[in-house]
Parts: structure tokens; C-alpha cells; sequence
């Protein structure tokens, strides 16, 4: 390779190695190229009320956001027993645990089974906020309102004052209304709401408000296939029968 040739591409390598070394340091920093959640709730709503909840979180936000009783030190094992105990009431059921660590603290997935999302302000660790549906006009209409953090202390965990807390819906049928912003509807069917994690702490209160159809969305696609399917079929026996017709009409006697 010639001496120009491979002065060009070490300078490219350089620089390729410095923006990746750039990238990194903001995402790990709290840059902004990639968002840092410490607090997330996952529901995916049935129509019949139901729901499955995942909750994403350090272990300090739990304790500080939701006054769980956890060791917040990262090097101590996770209890997950006494974990399944505190997510666990009549209302919500937990159905798996998983754990994992990030920029220093532990964090925890519990995905959770509840019956009647109605109901599931008397579980404690989601009694910061009020759930309820109503239906007319052929709509469902979906209302959370989220109130007080716990607010409880917890030692320094290197907060950098850019963590988010979110919490997402993932709805079974086609919006037809949400306040969660123009920019914040994903896939169709998937709404996002977002706070800093300092507002959720002050406890700046947050409504979720999202009003869908009371018809799944994979009912309308299978009704739609068939129907589909239904006219297709019906165009071909016209078509078969047409061709049975010409074929008699050109054969019959006389003709010739």
C-alpha cells in the first residue's frame, strides 16, 4: 500500500475510534444519546380490564420512589423472595423476577399478572396512583393519575440529575384519543409518557388519559383477512362460472 494510502487510513481509524469513544462517553455521562430510565412501567391493557405489568427499576428508586424495604447496595444479593413478598397482593400477582446491574446499581424486572387494573391501587407498591376505566360511545376509556413519590432517603447513589422515570402503554385496539403528545404514539398502539426523575421525586403529578376502540386490534386484522379472503373467493366463482358458460355457449349445436 502505498505511503499516502495508509497515512489516509490511519487517520480515518483515528477518528473513527475517537467518535466511538465520544459516543460512549456521553451515553455513559448522561449525555443524551442515550436516555437513562431508573424508574418504568410497562402495561399492556386487555380490554376486558386485565393486564400484565412489567416494572423496570434500580433498586434505589424502588426504595426511594415506592418506600420499598431493599438493601440499595449494589454488592448485596438481591432478596428476591422478600421482592416477590412486597409486589405481591390480592391484586397483582408476580409471575417472574429478574435482576441485572447498570452504571453501579442493581437493577430488578418484575412482571406481574393483575386481573382487574381497577383494582391495583391497593397493591402498595402502586398505590401512588388512581386507575380507571370507563366505556361509552363505543370507546374504552383508560385514566391513571400518578400522585406522591415515597420520598424515602437513600444513600448516594451517583444520581447525575438526568435520569428519567416513563411509563408506557401498550393497548390492544386503534387510539382514538391520548394526551401523551403528538411525538409520543409508537408502532400505533403504543404510548409514552415521561418524567425526570427529580419531578417524579417531587412528586409532580402526571395523567395518563388514552381512549381506544373496544375492538382488538388482531380481531379487526382476522375479520378483515376474512373478509378479504371472502371476496376473493366469491370473484373466482364468478370468474370460474363465466368460463363454464362461454365453454357451453361455444359448444352447443348449431353454431358453425
Amino acid at each position: 500500500m502505498p505511503p499516502g494510502a495508509r497515512h489516509l487510513v490511519r487517520s480515518l481509524l483515528l477518528l473513527a475510534f475517537a467518535a466511538l469513544g465520544l459516543a460512549a462517553t456521553l451515553a455513559c455521562g448522561g449525555g443524551g444519546l442515550v436516555k437513562q430510565y431508573e424508574y418504568e412501567e410497562d402495561v399492556y391493557l386487555s380490554l376486558d380490564g386485565s393486564a400484565t405489568i412489567y416494572v423496570n427499576a434500580s433498586i434505589p428508586a424502588l426504595v426511594n420512589l415506592r418506600g420499598l424495604d431493599l438493601k440499595t447496595a449494589p454488592t448485596v444479593l438481591l432478596d428476591r423472595a422478600k421482592l416477590r413478598e412486597l409486589f405481591s397482593s390480592p391484586a397483582a400477582h408476580v409471575v417472574r423476577i429478574s435482576s441485572w446491574r447498570r452504571l453501579g446499581r442493581r437493577f430488578v424486572q418484575v412482571r406481574l399478572a393483575v386481573d382487574d387494573i381497577t383494582t391495583l391501587a391497593s397493591a402498595p407498591p402502586f398505590a401512588w396512583s388512581t386507575y380507571g376505566i370507563d366505556r361509552r360511545d363505543g370507546l374504552m376509556m383508560y385514566r391513571q393519575v400518578l400522585g406522591a413519590s415515597a420520598g424515602t432517603p437513600v444513600a448516594d447513589v451517583s444520581w447525575k440529575g438526568s435520569e428519567l422515570v416513563a411509563f408506557r402503554l401498550h393497548l390492544p385496539s386503534r387510539v382514538r384519543y391520548h394526551n401523551a403528545g403528538a411525538d409520543n404514539l409508537k408502532r400505533g398502539n403504543i404510548l409514552v409518557w415521561e418524567q425526570a426523575l427529580a419531578a417524579r421525586q417531587a412528586g409532580t403529578p402526571l395523567e395518563i388519559e388514552a381512549r381506544i376502540e373496544q375492538t382488538s386490534i388482531l380481531y379487526s386484522t382476522l375479520m378483515l383477512f376474512l373478509i378479504s379472503g371472502a371476496l376473493a373467493m366469491t370473484v373466482l366463482a364468478l370468474i370460474i362460472s363465466w368460463v363454464v358458460r362461454k365453454g357451453k355457449a361455444s359448444a352447443s349445436p348449431g353454431q358453425g
